[in-house]
């Protein structure tokens, strides 16, 4: 099979080639051998969007150092850190996945997919110092976290990343670490997927192809799409879809016209990365490393400074830097996305969102005309010594954060994942923005419990299953689970090459 493979009234059509769908697609076809599957990509590449290695920073997002995952104190004033020990649990979901897919000869070389990256938080000045002490003192006393370190001595911070330490001011700092942290490629690990599923019998996937019409009918669904290379239109049809479209999904969302997708809305948010690869100043950080996020600024717009690994080539990332767009997508997106995204059903939802988020659309707006040098400003408050000549800007990813009618009031600088399914388990659509690449895993195990869950019931797709994530049926978090999960880490680190 190759990127033109087009397989007739498949049982599954997946929109889109990015991590979420190529995990899927993996997983059925692992769980049913016999399964016809057919992928369709707009794009002349596979994972060219959100998955793609340089639109994120690739971080394996297991809760260590993202501080947004934790921004709330109990009743007693301690911070609440129960969203990171979740993150961490459905983080080794992926982890297992691809060490399941490196035994099975699906992924070739680990070190293309993933590699061994400490996991940094980094803090400055006594609010925030007082914060991550807190943070601290929760987490560690979880068995996930039980080898994270802490320590306000800025000899020890210059040892784990110097970068952050010389030439800074004498105000309080303090940071905490663990080693086993990860970079991840995600780019890499859709492209494995996808091409090992386009060698299966009965699989197939076609670049180049745009969905253009989801009809429902008694079987499933008929699918009509243009071929971009030769303009020519075809129709197929299929017992399931999924849309795993990135930005691209609401859309396609809209087009598919059930009752579950009614009220929905999308937000763009693009985003920037200042890059450096020069080689004497990248061997200085070997470290993923979070701080605070600023003001208005959403959670997916967090400063971090990171090493970054991408095929063979390391370089370091600062940002992101959000930015206004109304794209939904870099690649065949258009200005006009945004307001051709509105419905009669949304506009409410969309309207109180924007009214309750000016000083957001403002951030936005601020952020994308800001000079280089006030980019190199905020990068100086992580790295103080930093030189304009050492960084380039480069683009990131466009968000799309999926906006219900729940959220009019709310806000939307949370960011996650929503998955929404028909009542008839014939479509399943995925809307939604970070840390969704990181726990692909766990949600595309979730889509499959909800739509395929009769498959899991027999004992070989229950032992199929379990084969693939040894977890799946299991709660880790427990006390009691804490020496299962480090086996079952350690069996996943060690197929991975990052012991």
């Amino acid at each position: 099979m190759n990127a033109t493979s087009h397989i007739e009234n498949p049982d599954v059509i997946l929109i889109g080639s990015g991590i979420m769908s190529a995990t899927l697609g993996t997983v059925l076809k692992s769980l049913r051998p016999e399964l016809k599957i057919q992928l369709y990509e707009v794009t002349d590449e596979l994972a060219q969007e959100s998955s793609n290695g340089w639109n994120n920073a690739g971080t394996g997002h297991a809760g260590i150092c993202e501080v947004s995952y934790t921004p709330n104190r109990r009743p007693d004033g301690e911070v609440d850190v129960a969203k990171a020990i979740s993150i961490f649990e459905e983080f080794e979901h992926s982890k297992y996945f691809w060490g399941y897919a490196v035994r099975e000869g699906i992924i070739d070389d680990p070190k293309t997919i993933i590699n061994p990256v400490p996991h940094i938080s980094f803090v400055y000045g006594q609010e925030q110092v007082d914060f991550l002490r807190s943070r601290y003192h929760g987490m560690s006393q979880h068995h996930f976290f039980r080898d994270m370190q802490y320590t306000e001595d800025r000899k020890l911070i210059s040892q784990w990343a110097p970068l952050l330490v010389g030439g800074r001011a004498d105000i309080p700092i303090a940071a905490t670490k663990m080693e086993r942290g990860t970079d991840v490629n995600f780019g890499a690990i859709a492209r494995q997927l996808v091409q090992w599923l386009g060698r299966q019998t009965g699989c197939g996937y076609a670049c180049q192809h745009r969905v253009t019409r989801l009809n429902r009918t008694s079987n499933g669904w008929d699918i009509g799409i243009r071929d971009l290379k030769n303009g020519r239109s075809i129709t197929n049809s299929a017992k399931f879809v999924f849309i795993g479209a990135g930005g691209g999904s609401l859309p396609l969302l809209q087009k598919a016209n059930i009752p579950e997708g009614k009220g929905f809305g999308g937000f763009p948010i693009g985003g920037q990365w200042l890059i450096c690869r020069k080689p004497e100043i990248v061997k200085q950080h070997g470290a993923k490393v979070y701080g605070l996020s600023p003001g208005a600024a959403p959670t997916m717009a967090v400063p971090h400074l990171d090493t970054r690994i991408i095929d063979g080539e390391e370089a370091l990332l600062f940002g992101p830097y959000a930015a206004w767009t109304t794209k939904f997508l870099h690649q065949g997106g258009s200005l006009l996305d945004l307001p051709g995204s509105m419905r009669w059903d949304n506009l409410s939802s969309l309207i109180k969102v924007g009214l309750h988020n000016i000083p957001l659309v403002g951030y936005l707006i601020q952020q994308g005309l800001q000079s280089m040098s006030t980019r190199m400003k905020e990068l100086r408050n992580f790295y103080p010594d930093a030189k304009t000549e050492d960084w380039e800007l480069i683009d990131a990813g466009i968000r799309v954060q999926a906006i219900k009618k729940q959220d009019g009031d709310a806000g939307i600088v949370h960011f996650g994942t929503e998955v929404l399914s028909d009542e008839d388990k014939t479509i399943s659509v995925l809307l939604g923005a970070s840390p969704g690449a990181s726990v692909s895993a766990n949600i595309i195990l979730e889509i499959v419990q909800d739509c395929f869950g009769d498959w899991l019931e027999t004992d070989d797709g229950h032992q199929r299953m379990k084969k693939m994530i040894p977890s799946f049926d299991e709660t880790l978090m427990d006390p009691d689970m804490a020496d299962r999960q480090a086996a079952l880490s350690e069996q996943a680190e060690r197929s991975l090459q990052l012991l």
